[in-house]
């Protein structure tokens, strides 16, 4: 009997000799990109270095003691389930509490509309995998969610970004976009939104643009993925009422605790009408069999048994302080610039003096130990290198205040060659720092 051959990778084909495999990945694959945040991690976690890059939620003020008692409790009195495998859709008890805390965004929902996932994160890479073929198209705000243009592009979706201003999401804007598309003979599944506390823009979409914009997708047939990870977060108070509020079922609602709680649980949700419930749950269960039985028991005994929602207050007290120290040392530092004054979040968007960069300023920066995000990283067609997206979450107001100083300083010298050797950078006139975003023409 002949022995088989053992199996060997293809052949690497000229240019491709440091991956073997490069001729048998899927399409998809080829379009994948890495995240220009994520990418300054390694850099921007050095102690020297300000980080105003990084979104990640300041936990200092978290209760671990009583986390610490809360989950040795847990593990004695209900070790072996949560420990176990669970359900696809997410436990009952977690999905009762989600349905509470969505009532803060006058969301009226059952426990079964909830599905809960591994943060929200994978939520929008299932309510994308279950609806986009290569070639629709996803309406997004420009700027928009790195992670969900990540995500978008994994499936081959085609991006087109729409206008926003100081009140989020221009509706005459999105009405226009979705007739020029329609006319077209594009296919136009989605529009992605994050109407509170934008990331990056760090605006909030008005009260009285809410249900136009509702209105707006109904109309077209559009289904409308709001992202809501910021929403309990507003500096002044509770937030309002979420786009689902208006019509449930022509919105999939997301929702996270880790900006709330704690990240490291890694427990969101998608609220969703019934039949795309069902496929939710099927896609997460071929993707994950269940979401941690572990942190969703956890998360339900602190959202039982402690003021939870007093702690979101002292957060929202921290990020206020933290985020009235950005403006200080924005005006005080770097006047030549202009920015978004949040009402809540963790992030503000500044634009640039005319002429600079802000990706080709980045090296400069670091080596100066200040680090952010370009303005780039937020679009899908190559926009924003005039603008940057500042962070003020994590850093202590100290820090956040030296951060800005060293920023300026690297502004400043840019202007300097600016001046001196010319610049290939188009000159800017408008005053609104939104006002880079494309009009439908130019999308």
């Amino acid at each position: 009997m002949t022995t088989p051959e053992p199996h060997q990778p293809p052949t690497a084909a000229a240019g491709t000799r440091l991956d073997p495999w490069f001729s048998s990945y899927a399409q998809r694959a080829h379009g994948m990109r890495s995240s220009e945040i994520r990418a300054l991690f390694a850099v921007a976690s050095r102690p020297e270095v300000v980080s105003l890059a990084g979104g990640m939620p300041n936990i200092s003020g978290l209760p671990i003691d009583f986390l610490a008692d809360m989950t040795a409790k847990l593990l004695r009195d209900r070790g072996p389930e949560a420990l176990q495998y669970g359900s696809g859709q997410g436990e009952v008890e977690m999905r009762e509490q989600i349905v509470e805390v969505m009532r803060y965004d006058h969301v009226h929902a059952h426990p079964d509309d909830v599905v809960v996932t591994t943060g929200s994160q994978q939520a929008l890479d299932l309510v994308t995998e279950i609806f986009i073929d290569p070639g629709d198209v996803i309406v997004a705000e420009a700027p928009s969610y790195v992670g969900a243009l990540g995500v978008f592009r994994a499936y081959q979706a085609d991006i087109v970004h729409v206008a926003m201003d100081d009140q989020g999401l221009v509706p005459e804007e999105l009405e226009r976009t979705l007739r020029r598309l329609a006319a077209e003979g594009r296919r136009v599944k989605m529009l992605y939104t994050v109407p509170n506390f934008h990331n990056p823009g760090g605006v909030t979409l008005a009260e009285e643009r809410r249900p136009r914009i509702v209105e707006i997708c109904r109309r077209h047939g559009v289904l409308i993925l709001e992202d809501n990870p910021y929403g309990l977060l507003g500096f002044d108070g509770d937030p309002l009422p979420s786009l689902k509020s208006y019509d449930p079922d022509a919105v999939v609602y997301l929702g996270s605790f880790s900006k709330t709680f704690a990240p490291g649980y890694r427990v969101g949700w998608a609220a969703a009408p019934h039949a795309v419930r069902e496929k939710l749950v099927l896609a997460s269960e071929a993707a994950i069999l269940s979401p941690s039985r572990f942190s969703q028991l956890s998360i339900t005994s602190y959202l039982q048994g402690y003021d939870w929602y007093g702690q979101v207050k002292d957060f929202r007290d921290q990020y206020r302080t933290r985020r009235d120290a950005m403006m200080s040392a924005l005006t005080e530092y770097l006047p030549e610039a202009r920015w978004t004054v949040p009402d809540g979040g963790f992030y503000t968007w500044v634009t640039l003096p005319p002429g600079l960069d802000a990706k080709a300023m980045l090296p400069r920066a670091v080596t100066n130990l200040v680090a952010y995000v370009s303005g780039t990283a937020f679009y899908a067609d190559g926009q924003g290198a005039d603008h940057m997206r500042l962070s003020f979450c994590y850093p202590t107001p100290e820090r956040i205040r030296e951060g800005v100083r060293r920023l300026a300083g690297v502004v400043r010298s840019e202007l300097e060659l600016t001046e001196m050797f010319g610049t290939a950078g188009s000159r800017r006139t408008s005053e609104d720092p939104l006002a880079d975003a494309p009009s439908p023409d130019q999308t």
